[in-house]
């Protein structure tokens, strides 16, 4: 157990705390006895100073607050939001199971650590130089500039060759491009997961205890599964993204928005029943509508933020409260239906995985 000392100096070092949770995970906050585990992974409304936090969980408070500090751009700051309360959603699950005596071979556990990891480095708070252009505020496509690339060859040559082929509208164009850049952004998921996961494991090779639940051979196994499922997802990805830019659009094109999209290029390669997929079929219009919802407040937030700068440049106290009134309601809500699409998006997920999807082992 940490001494009293440790203690207090995590508390009043919070970045340095962050980066331990990163690095070691739940049991390094498990590990701080009596009222001060408490103290720092229970809060429930408030802290000590009786002011208003925006997480149960302390770690994730901290790296909100870091976040603010780093003044990121609305929409993103929005993002981070949703990701960080589907990770105290699925935190206290967690914490419930192992109260129950489930989850004794760590996976859940593990799973949760990747997967603030994976937040830390997608916003850039792990504390390394990011590399990966991480301010995608990216809200309306045709502002993007032609100029602008993938940061892949591959993909680079592709859209191109899509832009000159003469095949596509305008707004089929558009939709391309959000298919484009969704593949982008798998790929660099793929990058900071498969970074973690060797950081993980050459950490525990020199972590004295043998024992260490995450090291468990079957875990390391989990592992690796989920990176290679991971690469086969992307290379499936690239070559719907290269059939579509040589024959185009099919007339009968079911969706829109790239998360869909995979959704159901999922459920197709899974074995559910013609009914099954009809049913799901449906639910997928109806997670694309909240999506184009969801996107919609955040174009509209981006736009409050940019008049909310302009009064405030003005000076006139009276639009500036109005307009930040404004903001925060728009803010709020933004992230209110950024959190139920992730949801959503998360259950989604598991109910086509877990009605057996098919996966040649390599």
């Amino acid at each position: 157990p940490f001494s009293l000392y440790w203690v207090s100096f995590l508390r009043f070092n919070p970045t340095i705390g962050i980066a331990l949770v990163a690095q070691f995970g739940t049991n390094i906050q498990t590990s701080i006895a009596g009222k001060y585990s408490k103290e720092m992974n229970e809060q429930k409304a408030s802290d000590k100073n009786d002011n208003q936090v925006e997480f149960r969980i302390a770690k994730l408070n901290q790296v909100w607050e870091k976040a603010i500090r780093m003044q990121l751009a609305p929409v993103r700051l929005s993002e981070l939001h949703s990701d960080l309360k589907i990770q105290e959603k699925d935190e206290l699950q967690w914490k419930k199971l192992k109260a129950e005596g489930l989850d004794e071979d760590g996976e859940r556990e593990a799973k949760l650590r990747r997967n603030f990891n994976i937040i830390l480095a997608k916003y850039g708070m792990d504390g390394k130089k990011d590399t990966r252009a991480l301010d995608s505020n990216r809200l309306k496509d045709h502002d993007v500039k032609d100029g602008d690339t993938f940061d892949d060859p591959r993909l680079d040559k592709l859209w191109n060759k899509a832009k000159t082929s003469g095949k596509f509208s305008d707004e089929e164009l558009q939709t391309l491009q959000r298919e484009f850049h969704h593949h982008k952004d798998k790929i660099n998921e793929y990058n900071i997961v498969m970074d973690t996961v060797s950081r993980t494991e050459e950490i525990h090779k020199n972590v004295i205890s043998p024992l260490e639940g995450d090291m468990k051979e079957h875990v390391v196994h989990k592992k690796h599964a989920d990176l290679k499922q991971r690469m086969r997802d992307l290379n499936q990805g690239f070559e719907r993204l290269r059939k579509i830019t040589h024959e185009g659009y099919s007339a009968d094109s079911e969706f829109k928005e790239p998360r869909v999209i995979e959704l159901w290029e999922m459920a197709k390669r899974s074995n559910l029943t013609e009914v099954e997929l009809d049913s799901l079929k449906e639910e997928l219009r109806h997670f694309e509508t909240k999506v184009e919802k969801h996107q919609h407040y955040q174009e509209q937030l981006e736009l409050s933020h940019q008049k909310l700068r302009h009064v405030e440049a003005l000076g006139d106290e009276e639009h500036i409260m109005r307009n930040k009134e404004k903001y925060n309601a728009l803010a709020e809500k933004a992230r209110e239906m950024g959190y139920k699409m992730k949801k959503h998006l998360q259950d989604l997920t598991n109910k086509i995985s877990q009605n057996g999807l098919q996966h040649n082992e390599l």
